[in-house]
């Protein structure tokens, strides 16, 4: 606001400079589509390292051609990547009931479905407990075994409050990863609680833990196929230091109770924690299915001993779980639903998804995702191993699951990695493949890879797997744009394939020269350099198309400038379409592109060869602005790869003095 000036003196006023600076997005992030063995169903989970794969789906497995090709990702120099579980035909997700009370009367408070279908949520544990708090708020706990997260929320069963639990359970942003909520009846109270709560622990005068010693905690484990005779927990001797908070103390005593309960009922487990308010303890146990024929319920009883209480007045002893899926814990859990992993791999339709429904599955789950550059499909060409059946996808429906790919990178502004099949073994199936299924396909956004690659697979004593390239090529798009920049070929002498042990078929120099002028990239081993990429053209690099777009480092350049305008003036929406609008968008995005020829992103010697902005009088009319549009025009030389090195020898005459 400018300065008015009412009293002799110096006024300061600041005035914009009109700069607003543009930053290039990234340019290797990848989105990952397919079947994990477990993870949240059609939701895009980013993924930052292998580390984090393993923890959202599972890791490795077997029929997971996915999974492998995110492990070939990392193993390559991949750094950021999306990944988009597809479960298979017919799989369901596991679930529990649970009710308000044990008894007449009883009513469904609560149903918790797993968002991962198939067998992997089975054995989901959920706990309900009141402590500190008044109904109808409650603590819901759920915890995964297999990798260890839990999760713990504060909820309310009355519909009115912010916490409600649906509301928080349910929230795709804050909520839980692993479970889905439901209430099946709105007139019941919140579910009956789980667990063991202990009395206060006692303190002395110095608020240290008055625990007597030597401490021994006496167990009774009961079931009725049988009754196990009580046994002794030794917790402290009196030569033991007793930990000095409640959470030392729960420790102990839950690695204890493991141990002991290890000896005489295999398959349980027993997690102590420190209460809500922090003075007492908690204590749940969780059986196995083994441990429950039918419906039998599991108890474990806790008898008083010294000054470490368990058996708080008024309070159950049963400190059995909710399980999803299994037999039945805890006396008010009811309709245990267990989870299937279906009938067969998911089918293209699955794989394709629908952007329709709310949320968005299949590939149109990445319609949440605000910017991926790479599409990878490995279940196109999911191959079988030997010890499987896996149904392959045909080459009519790879067709169409491919065109369906490649209609949404044109959308999205990314490029599609197509595999090429495993019956594609030789240069002549190579040939028909690139000439006749991808046909219909062709597009500079995307590109085909051929042979595939013989990696270790460590799930089957680390014996050569074939696999499709586009995990291994990924990581190289990553690995290159991070070394030399989008522009530069992800192929030559330093594409190598790391972790890559063989190719399926080795090419001679004059197969590939067969293969590489049909726009298909080839995978080379050469007894120095290694196993390396050899081949950067798009799909509409063949040499017949005679296509300005036919090398895929000009259009990844193309597509990463695109992304990087389009985010980087959005603030010239409506802004006064005049001169002075003009004069900024200038000066940003010529910025913005002098920044790239410095980087050697151009061809050109000086800027006014390699680029070119334009916005003036000239590309934006009157009729232009009348319709509330501002044209910018941006050209750019592009480099183009070095793809053919011809060297010229010739012998020099001898040079005579006449």
């Amino acid at each position: 606001m400018p300065v008015r000036p009412t009293y002799p003196g110096v006024y300061i006023e600041e005035k914009p400079s009109g700069v607003r600076t543009i930053t290039g997005v990234p340019t290797s992030v990848t989105a990952f589509v397919g079947y994990t063995a477990r993870g949240r169903d059609n939701l895009a989970v980013r993924i930052l390292s292998w580390a984090d794969f393993e923890r959202e789906f599972g890791g490795l497995a077997r029929d997971s051609e996915l999974s492998y090709a995110v492990r070939q990702f990392y193993a390559n120099g991949g750094s950021t990547a999306w990944v988009v579980r597809v479960p298979r035909t017919n799989a369901a997700a596991a679930s529990i009931t649970a009710q308000d009370k044990v008894g007449a009367g009883a009513k469904s408070a609560l149903r918790l479905d797993a968002r991962s279908s198939g067998t992997a949520a089975n054995g989901l544990l959920v706990d309900v407990y009141y402590d500190g708090v008044t109904s109808p708020n409650y603590y819901l706990t759920v915890t995964d075994r297999s990798t260890g997260a839990l999760e713990r929320f504060l909820v309310s069963q009355d519909s009115a409050e912010n916490n409600y639990v649906l509301a928080v359970v349910n929230d795709p942003a804050r909520g839980s990863k692993l479970v889905r909520a439901s209430v099946p009846d709105n007139a019941a109270a919140r579910p009956a609680q789980t667990g063991t709560i202990g009395g206060a622990i006692p303190r002395n005068a110095d608020l240290t833990l008055n625990i007597g010693v030597p401490l021994t905690l006496k167990v009774s484990a009961t079931k009725p196929a049988g009754v196990f005779a009580d046994f002794a927990v030794p917790v402290f001797s009196a030569t033991d230091v007793v930990p000095s908070s409640v959470l030392g103390v729960a420790r102990v005593l839950e690695r204890k109770m493991n141990e002991a309960l290890g000896a005489v009922l295999r398959g349980a487990a027993v997690r102590c924690e420190p209460s809500h308010t922090g003075d007492g303890l908690r204590v749940w146990a969780a059986f196995d299915q083994q441990l429950l024929p039918g419906t039998d319920d599991a108890v474990l009883t806790f008898k008083d001993s010294g000054n470490l209480r368990l058996n708080a007045a008024g309070v159950t002893a049963n400190v059995g779980c909710y399980v999803l899926g299994t037999g039945v814990t805890e006396a008010a859990q009811t309709n245990a639903i267990a989870g299937t992993n279906g009938t067969g791999l998911p089918s293209v339709a699955a794989l394709t998804g629908s952007r329709g429904v709310n949320p968005p599955t299949g590939m149109f789950a990445l319609e949440k995702v605000d910017l991926f550059n790479i599409l990878c499909i490995p279940d196109v060409t999911r191959a079988t191993p030997a010890d499987q059946a896996i149904p392959e996808i045909g080459a009519t429906e790879r067709g169409v699951l491919l065109g369906d790919a490649m209609s949404y990178c044109k959308e999205r502004r990314a490029f599609l990695l197509v595999d090429a099949p495993p019956d594609v073994d030789d240069v002549d199936a190579a040939a028909n493949w690139i000439g006749d299924e991808l046909s219909p396909i062709r597009d500079s956004y995307g590109a085909a890879y051929f042979p595939r690659l013989r990696l270790p697979d460590p799930l089957d004593g680390y014996r050569l797997r074939a696999f499709a390239p586009c995990g291994v090529i990924a990581g190289l798009y990553s690995r290159i744009d991070s070394s030399s920049g989008v522009w530069k070929a992800p192929a030559g002498t330093e594409a190598t394939l790391d972790d890559v042990r063989d190719v399926v078929y080795k090419l001679s120099d004059a197969e590939n020269g067969v293969l590489n002028p049909l726009g298909l990239n080839c995978l080379r081993s050469f007894p120095t350099w290694g196993n390396v990429c050899w081949g950067a053209r798009t799909l509409m690099g063949a040499d017949d198309f005679a296509d300005e777009w036919k090398y895929v480092p000009v259009r990844r350049l193309a597509l990463f400038i695109e992304e990087s305008l389009y985010i980087g003036t959005k603030w010239a929406v409506f802004e006064p379409n005049d001169e002075p609008l003009w004069a900024q968008l200038r000066l940003n995005v010529g910025s913005f592109m002098n920044t790239l020829f410095r980087q050697g992103a151009f061809a050109g010697k000086a800027a006014k060869d390699a680029y070119l902005v334009k916005c003036d009088g000239e590309t934006t009319t009157q009729a232009d602005r009348d319709r509330g549009i501002v044209n910018i025009l941006v050209m750019f030389a592009p480099l183009k790869p070095a793809e053919f090195v011809v060297i010229t020898i010739q012998q020099m005459a001898g040079q005579l003095q006449v």
